[in-house]
C-alpha cells in the first residue's frame, strides 16, 4: 500500500488551492481516510477554482429609463451612462437597467444610485453598497393629527451619528440574536453591540421621518426612511474584503467596487444568509419606532407595509443588485404586504405604487427623486445666500425639523431633481402606476449635525483659550 503522508494546509496552499473555509473540513477527510496521491487529486478536483476571466469587450445591453430635460441633467445622464457602461463589463453580469433617478456614486465603473444589475451566480457587495436594505416603512394612523404623529415621532425616534444612550436602547430579539452568532460574517462582539445600541435610530444624511395625509382617504400616513446602519456597514465591509480575495484569484481586471462573491461557496452562502439577517434587522428598525409612535399617541394601526431599495434580490441562480431601485415584482420580496413607496423631496407627497415586470425596468421603479449634483456643489451653488431665508423660501407650510436643530440645506427640495420629471418618466417608461399620494405636512431629518460636533466644539473653544 502507498505510504500515506499528512496533509497540511501549506500543503493545500503549494498545490494552488488559495486559503478557504473548506480547508478545514478537506483536512479532516483527507487525513482520517489517509487518501493516496490520486483519491487526494479527485477529491481536490470539486475545489479547484475556473480560470481567471477577463472583462467583456463591450458591456452587456441594458435599459436606460432616463432621459435629459435640460443642459444639467444632459451631464448627469452622459455620467451615469459612462459608469454604468463600465460597470456592464464585469463579467458575471446579464442585465441592467438605469432609473429615472439616477445619479454617480462614486469613480467610474461604480454602480450608479438608481441602477439595476442582474448577475449569475454572484453577489457584489459594492453594488448594494455600505446602506444595505434601506427601506421605507409606511403606517396608516387614521384620523390622527398629523401634528400630533410629528410631536410624538420626535419623541420617539433619534438621528444622527451612533446610536441610542444607554436606558433608552431598544432589547434585541433573542431569535435575531442567536441569528448573528452563528452567522460567520456577524458573530463578533462588535456587530452584536452595534445591533442592539442602533436600533431605533435612523441616522442621517436623506433618511427621514415624514408625516402626511393620504389624497385618497384623507388618513394621516407616517414613512420612516433608513437602513441597516451600523450592523449593515460592517457586514459591507467584511463582505467587499471577502470579495476583493475573490476577485484576485477569478477575476483580477474587474474593478474593486465590482468584486463579487461567487454565491456556490461557503462564503457565498453565509454572506446570502447574512444579508436576510441585516434585512429582518432593518425591518425591525422601522417597525420600532412606528410602534413607539402609536404607542405615544394611543392610536390604532390601520394599515403598515415596506419595502427595500438598496438590496440583492434572488430569483433562482439570478442575483438582482438594486442600488436605488424600488422592487415592483412580488417575487423579490417574499413578505409583501402591500404597494411600494416611492419618497420624493420634503415639500412633495410620497407615491404609493404598483407596477408590472418588463423586459425594460426588470421588476422595478426609481426610489426617490435622486440628484443632478453633489451636495457639496448644491450647497456652493446657494453660497451668497442665508441657510435661514432658504430654508424659509423652500419649506413654506411645512412643519420641518431638523434633529440637530441645524438647517441641512443639500437635504431641502432644490437639491434633488425635479419631482415632476421623475414622475413623468416613470409614466413614460413604464415604471409603476401611482395608486396614492401622502400629501406632506411635514418631517424630521438629522439636519447638519457636523456643525456643533463635539470635536468641533472642542476645537473653537481651544481657538478661543488661544486669544
Amino acid at each position: 500500500m502507498e505510504n500515506f503522508t499528512h496533509i497540511s494546509g501549506h500543503d493545500l496552499k503549494a498545490m494552488g488551492y488559495p486559503p478557504a473555509k473548506w480547508y478545514r473540513r478537506a483536512l479532516e477527510h483527507i487525513n482520517n481516510n489517509r487518501l493516496s496521491k490520486a483519491e487526494l487529486e479527485a477529491y481536490l478536483e470539486q475545489f479547484k477554482l475556473p480560470d481567471p476571466v477577463g472583462l467583456f469587450d463591450q458591456p452587456v445591453a441594458y435599459s436606460l429609463n432616463i432621459a435629459a430635460e435640460n443642459e444639467l441633467e444632459v451631464d448627469n445622464v452622459a455620467k451615469v451612462k459612462a459608469t454604468m457602461d463600465a460597470v456592464m463589463r464585469t463579467p458575471t453580469v446579464l442585465d441592467g437597467a438605469v432609473m429615472p433617478d439616477a445619479c454617480p456614486a462614486g469613480p467610474e465603473g461604480t454602480i450608479p444610485v438608481g441602477g439595476v444589475v442582474a448577475t449569475h451566480n454572484a453577489i457584489h457587495p459594492g453594488m448594494h453598497s455600505a446602506d444595505i436594505c434601506c427601506s421605507v416603512m409606511l403606517t396608516d394612523f387614521g384620523t390622527a393629527n398629523p401634528k400630533a404623529v410629528l410631536d410624538a415621532a420626535y419623541a420617539s425616534t433619534h438621528f444622527g451619528p451612533g446610536g441610542r444612550p444607554r436606558g433608552q436602547q431598544f432589547q434585541l430579539p433573542e431569535a435575531l440574536l442567536e441569528a448573528f452568532k452563528t452567522n460567520e460574517f456577524l458573530f463578533d462582539e462588535k456587530s452584536i453591540s452595534v445591533a442592539r445600541e442602533h436600533l431605533g435610530t435612523q441616522g442621517d444624511g436623506n433618511h427621514f421621518l415624514f408625516v402626511g395625509t393620504s389624497a385618497a382617504t384623507g388618513n394621516t400616513m407616517m414613512i420612516t426612511h433608513h437602513g441597516s446602519r451600523g450592523p449593515g456597514a460592517r457586514l459591507y465591509t467584511k463582505g467587499m474584503t471577502i470579495a476583493e480575495r475573490f476577485r484576485q484569484l477569478l477575476s483580477p481586471e474587474t474593478l474593486k467596487q465590482n468584486a463579487w462573491i461567487p454565491f456556490d461557496t461557503e462564503e457565498g452562502q453565509d454572506y446570502w444568509e447574512a444579508l436576510q439577517i441585516i434585512r429582518e434587522w432593518t425591518k425591525l428598525n422601522h417597525t420600532l419606532i412606528h410602534e413607539g409612535v402609536a404607542e405615544k399617541l394611543g392610536a390604532g394601526v390601520e394599515n403598515r407595509f415596506w419595502n427595500e431599495h438598496n438590496f440583492v434580490f434572488k430569483d433562482g441562480n439570478t442575483f438582482y443588485h438594486a442600488k436605488g431601485a424600488t422592487p415592483l415584482d412580488s417575487k423579490f420580496m417574499p413578505d409583501i404586504t402591500g404597494p411600494r413607496l416611492i419618497p420624493l423631496n420634503m415639500a412633495e407627497p410620497v407615491l404609493i405604487v404598483a407596477g408590472d415586470t418588463t423586459e425594460s425596468n426588470l421588476g422595478f421603479a426609481p426610489h426617490g427623486a435622486g440628484r443632478n449634483m453633489s451636495r457639496s456643489q448644491h450647497k456652493r451653488n446657494l453660497a451668497e445666500q442665508a441657510d435661514e431665508a432658504i430654508f424659509k423660501t423652500e419649506t413654506a407650510g411645512l412643519d420641518i425639523r431638523f434633529f440637530s436643530n441645524e438647517i441641512d440645506i443639500s437635504e431641502l427640495p432644490s437639491a434633488y431633481k425635479p419631482a415632476a420629471t421623475v414622475r413623468g418618466q416613470m409614466q413614460e417608461y413604464n415604471l409603476g402606476t401611482v395608486l396614492d399620494e401622502v400629501l406632506p405636512y411635514g418631517c424630521i431629518m438629522a439636519g447638519d449635525w457636523q456643525k456643533n460636533a463635539p470635536w468641533r466644539k472642542k476645537r473653537r473653544r481651544n481657538r478661543r483659550q488661544n486669544f
